[in-house]
């Protein structure tokens, strides 16, 4: 009944402060969710704790958030799954089936479908394609992978960290990356 009474007043409370909430039944949060202004919030969400969402954000169908920050104007989902220390900078696009940790998306990025990013630093207006792995443990220890502003990474797309991806680097579809890529190249 606790929990009931909880996530009815923590609806009416996100819905009173201007975030649409499409299916109020399916949305559930923590203690401490944070959802700015005009702010949609479509069927079948789970804020896990430490989640703050800035304005004009979308958060779409069956994704899961916990311990993040979204910037003003990000679209997350469907499918997506957003793990703790994890940034999405303004004009952030993640899509179906993505799942990111302990990263930083830059303004303007995308990453549509079907990857992992983890341990990651991604800079502003970089694609990253469909089925991109970014390969973040050696089975030892967790390595960490920053591709620069402007960068295209190709569908199918294996990163093996420890790497760096310079400014305006496009990476072919299907490729596995091992060494550091230069600027431009």
């Amino acid at each position: 009944k606790a929990e009931t009474n909880f996530q009815k007043m923590k609806r009416f409370e996100a819905m009173n402060n201007g975030v649409t909430l499409v299916d109020p039944s399916t949305v559930f949060f923590s203690f401490d969710t944070e959802l700015g202004k005009d702010t949609v919030v479509e069927p079948n969400i789970i804020f896990g704790p430490g989640v703050r969402i800035g304005n004009n954000v979308r958060i779409r169908s069956f994704s899961y958030l916990e311990g993040c920050l979204v910037k003003r104007n990000a679209v997350v989902g469907p499918f997506a799954r957003i793990r703790p220390e994890t940034i999405l900078d303004e004009d952030v696009k993640v899509g179906n089936f993505v799942e990111i940790k302990k990263s930083k998306l830059h303004k303007n990025v995308k990453a549509n479908h079907l990857s992992y990013i983890g341990d990651a630093s991604i800079g502003e207006q970089t694609n990253v394609g469909a089925g991109t792995i970014f390969c973040n443990y050696d089975g030892t220890s967790k390595n960490t992978i920053k591709v620069g502003e402007n960068s295209f990474i190709g569908s199918n797309t294996s990163l093996v960290a420890p790497l760096e991806i310079g400014d305006g680097a496009v990476i072919a579809a299907g490729s596995t990356i091992t060494d550091d890529v230069p600027k431009d190249s």
